[in-house]
């Protein structure tokens, strides 16, 4: 048994195969003669032994030979393309096993050297981030060749907007091995306002250096991929759009409503101070009405009140000549009145002896918001009725003052509906007013 020469190599062994060469995911072949040199007839099995046995044939496997004679057989070499087949030398043996003289068995041997192939794979995810400043994406690389690499990236972008950063920036991978590189892209400057702005860009995968000093095949390198990072402003436009709205509602506040509001509110101001007008029935002893009167008065609409009498004494309220005596001087007093719910109750002042009361200002409290009416009288002059519900506190004010005659009252008289509830948070048990009144006082002789 002898081996034949093999394509691959002139010069080889005679006694062992000659080395072979071949590229994974390619085909190669080498062949063996089998010469029978016994004196009988017999039949040769063979069968490829060792690293290459997965991927290699022989062709016939089985020879019978006569004595003296010879058959070449081929030895078929079909490794995968795959990282599993590492680059370098696998002994290739082939076991020749003779039926007759079965110990007569024999492996003959050679060396098969697996060519280097390179292929790389990435998957970048996700494509398109959104973000003010930064975004981070993922790179997955996988070493599809049959040798370590080590790896580099090459961003590119049209302008100079974004900045590019990987973790690790250069990898190095087995035959095989997969390895996630972190990706970070960064702006130099925010978008305020206005529309997202999208900047596209390429991420391209190389392997780094030359392989063995020979150039790298640039063919092996994976396409590069696309990506776009969509850089958000830091202000949405509905935040703009609402902006205008709350400016436009201010705006319409001032120059529209607010001067409206404060119009209605004074008129129902006016309403509640201006006092209503004396029925017939209750006209003072000299025929005249309290508006009529040299006393009388009438709230403006200010709270200032202003006098419509010449001053004659007419309404009994000077002395016994018609006149008062002395400058007068300023006065005031209180009157507190506890009214129990359900009842009417009444406070006086009276006036003292030869003085004249001169009134230029009341101001009633209703401190726990009791509800009912409340009637003001000075003398037999009602000035005033109220409800209780509809003030806390009121004013009423005199340019000309309302003259009260001695020993005549100030009088409030309550009719307490419902108590109250005042700061302690309480219900009252009876409603409580407060009633000051303010003017100067002369005296009559």
């Amino acid at each position: 048994m002898t081996p034949s020469a093999a394509s691959s190599g002139p010069d080889a062994p005679s006694l062992d195969f000659p080395a072979v060469t071949v590229a994974p995911g390619s085909t190669a072949t080498t062949s063996l003669t089998v010469r029978n040199d016994s004196d009988i007839v017999e039949a040769y099995s063979l069968e490829v032994v060792g690293d290459c046995a997965s991927w290699a044939t022989v062709e016939p496997p089985r020879v019978s030979l006569y004595p003296g004679t010879s058959e070449t057989v081929t030895i078929r070499l079909e490794p995968p393309r795959s990282p599993e087949i590492r680059a370098g030398d696998l002994p290739l043996g082939v076991r020749v096993l003779p039926a007759e003289h079965p110990d007569a068995v024999t492996v003959p041997e050679t060396t098969v050297h697996i060519e280097e192939f390179h292929e790389l794979r990435t998957e970048l995810a996700p494509r398109r981030r959104r973000g003010w400043l930064r975004g981070r994406y993922r790179l997955a690389v996988r070493n599809q060749g049959n040798t370590p690499v080590q790896v580099g990236f090459t961003p590119g972008q049209a302008g100079e907007e974004l900045a590019f950063t990987f973790n690790p920036a250069e990898p190095k991978l087995e035959p095989g091995e997969v390895v996630e590189v972190g990706l970070r892209v960064r702006t130099g400057k925010p978008v305020w306002f206005g529309s997202p702005a999208v900047w596209p860009f390429t991420l391209a995968t190389a392997e780094t250096g030359d392989r063995d000093g020979n150039q790298r095949d640039e063919t092996a390198d994976p396409p590069p991929l696309d990506a776009e990072f969509v850089q958000i402003p830091i202000f949405p436009k509905w935040l703009l759009a609402v902006l205008a709205a709350l400016l436009a509602l201010l705006l319409a506040w001032f120059t529209l409503v607010r001067p409206a509001v404060r119009s209605a509110a004074k008129e129902a101001a006016n309403e509640v101070v201006q006092p209503r007008p004396t029925p017939a029935g209750e006209q003072g002893g000299n025929g005249q009405t309290p508006g009529n009167g040299s006393g009388g008065a009438s709230a403006s609409p200010d709270g200032q009140g202003t006098g419509t009498g010449s001053g004659a004494g007419g309404d009994g309220t000077s002395a016994g000549d018609g006149t008062a005596v002395g400058g007068g001087q300023q006065s005031s007093a209180t009157i507190d009145l506890k009214t129990s719910g359900g009842t009417t109750e009444a406070g006086t002042y009276k006036v003292p002896e030869k003085s004249v009361f001169g009134v230029t200002d009341i101001v009633v409290a209703n401190f726990q918001g009791d509800e009912g009416v409340m009637t003001i009288s000075f003398g037999n002059r009602k000035i005033t009725t109220i409800a209780l519900e509809t003030f806390r506190n009121q004013d009423y004010h005199w340019v000309t003052p309302i003259k009260i005659p001695a020993n005549n009252t100030v009088t409030i008289e309550v009719t307490c509906t419902k108590p109250g509830t005042p700061a302690t948070g309480r219900q009252a048990q009876g409603c409580h007013e407060v009633l000051n009144v303010s003017g100067v006082v002369s005296r009559t002789e």
